[in-house]
Order: C-alpha cells, then structure tokens, then sequence
C-alpha cells in the first residue's frame, strides 16, 4: 500500500492553497497523508528525511522549482516517488514535463500518472534537476528576491539581469570529461538537464534525461546588444548558432574561475565559489508525469529503467 506524504512551502499559493489540497487528496482517499508545511525551502531536506523515514514511498512537493529540488536532493537514490504540484513563480521542471498549475490535475497525476525514471544532475554534491551555473543567471537569482518575484513574476529576472550585466565577466577554465574544452572569458556558464532552463526558453534543444549527461553552455556576450543576439538565437531553438555560445555535452564538468561568483541550482542561489563540479547521476529519481504526455525529456519509464545503464544496455 502506497504511504503519501506532503511537503508544502506555506509561502506558495495555487488555487485554493493547501486547504483544496488536503481535500482534493481526501477526495481521492488519501485522508491522513505525512503532512509538513515549511516557510522556506531550506528547511525542507529534513522534513523530506523525517517522512521517509516513516514510511513515505510517494511524496507530493507543493511550491516552486526551489522546493522541488530540495526534495530531489533527498530523495535521490532512495526509491520513494516524487509528485509535483507546481505552486511556484516559475515551475521550469513541471513545465518540461507537462505538469500543470491545477491542483486537481496535478494529484490526479501524482496518484494515476506515469512514473518515469530521470537523470538528475549535481553541483558540488547538491542535486539539481532542471538547471544549474554561475554568471548572469545566478546574479540574477540572487537578486531577484522573492518579494520582486512574487509581485511581478519572471520580470524580476529581466530587471536585476541588466542591472548585473557589468559584474559578470570573468576568467575560466572549464574541463568536459577530463579534458581541457574551454579556457577565456565568459558571462555565464549553464549546466542544464532538461531543455527549457531560462524563462521558458528551450536552451539545449537536444537535451535528454536518460543518457546519463548534462548540458553545457557557456556565454561570451558581455554587452547588451549581443546578449539581446544570444537570446533571440534562443527565441527560436538556435542558441548553438550563436557566436558568443558553445555548447556540448558531459558527465562530469569542472569549473574553475579567476575569483569567487555566486552559483544557483533551480532557482535557488548558493555562496559564491571559485571551484565548481557538475556531475550526471542517471535515473537517481522517479518522478509522477502525465499518462499522455510526449515526453520531451526523453525519459523513460521507471520500470524499464531498472537495471540498465545510462545508454539502454543492460546492467
């Protein structure tokens, strides 16, 4: 028998909060569900923890791409199921998976739906799921507080990018697999595991989440008429044509820069380092996705993941 367990941020509102969640669960004979409400995602690991610990094999997340990934993070490798009820400002992850901001539907899902098996990826340690990186994106997540966010939604984003535009350039060095792939200057670099990573843009259109790899972009445009460039290329799924990006892909990147930057890992900023390690962890989570979606991600299900390898082979 499924346990089910709730992990809610109180700060996040979709429909009728989380008194329709409770009852829209009752509805559905979930009754007395492992419930946790938390004011900020960071308090959410031990939460998570403390529900598997007592059972939990299927836990709904309630908020944003933030909570979300504390509870990846967590969850990770333990074999409990992740359901996702998107109540947040940009929801990238239920986004790439078709997940909507119904909260009916998104337990409909969470109780009915396919569980598919994802690869997620990790930033000195810390898991992540949709996107992670330093430069201008994690400058603009810093800054972009949750009181700007919640009032005037992903704008926030665009208002503190320009502002930060100018303390973004920096040295690096920049390792795919072991070996030297880019050394210069650049503005951002962004490890991505999906391929809708920034405002709903698909920046790696080629991206997969069962091939054991991330994606790796990294930006040279320091001015706001070549970011404008940049981003029209990725306005219209060509970003790899653009002259100030390369990209490729990888298990394993190590980043070194001249002086320390702020990082970020699905939305959420972390204390600035100069040494940063992404690695791939393939099929480390399951996750609840809609029956009749086309599976952009490319995942598969969680059944046929078992015992395979990251290219299909058997293990």
């Amino acid at each position: 028998m499924t346990s089910v367990a709730v992990i809610a941020h109180s700060g996040k509102r979709l429909g009728g909060g989380l008194t329709e969640l409770r009852s829209t669960l009752r509805d559905r004979g979930i009754d007395d569900p492992l419930w946790s409400e938390v004011p900020k995602s960071k308090f959410a690991p031990d939460r998570v923890a403390k529900v598997l610990k007592q059972g939990a094999d299927l836990v709904f997340a309630w908020g944003g791409d933030g909570l979300v990934q504390r509870c990846i993070d967590t969850m990770a490798g333990t074999g409990a199921v992740l359901a996702i009820v998107p109540a947040g400002t940009a929801n990238l992850l239920a986004s790439n998976l078709g997940i909507p901001q119904d909260i009916g539907e998104a337990v409909e899902i969470g109780l009915h739906g396919s569980r598919r098996a994802f690869d997620i990826g990790s930033v000195n340690g810390e898991r992540f799921a949709v996107m992670a990186g330093t430069g201008l994106d994690a400058l603009m997540i810093r800054d972009a507080d949750a009181g700007l966010k919640d009032r005037v939604g992903q704008i926030a984003y665009v208002w503190t990018g320009a502002k930060n535009l100018k303390n973004t350039r920096r040295k690096a060095k920049i390792d795919v697999d072991g070996e030297r792939w880019f050394s210069g200057k650049t503005t951002c670099v962004l490890v991505g595991n999906v391929g809708k990573v920034v405002g709903g843009l698909t920046v790696f259109e080629e991206a997969r989440t069962d091939d054991g790899r991330l994606e790796l972009g990294v930006v040279t445009a320091d001015s706001l008429w070549q970011w404008a460039r940049t981003l029209g290329r990725a306005a219209t799924g060509q970003v790899e044509r653009s002259p100030f990006v390369r990209t490729t892909t990888a298990k394993r990147i190590d980043v070194r820069l001249d002086r320390k930057a702020p990082y970020e890992l699905d939305g959420g900023d972390r204390k600035p380092r100069k040494k940063l390690r992404f690695e791939a962890e393939p099929a480390a989570i399951t996750i609840c996705v809609p029956e009749t979606s086309e599976d952009a991600t490319g995942s598969r299900p969680a059944e046929e993941a078992k015992g395979q390898d990251p290219k299909g082979g058997t293990s």
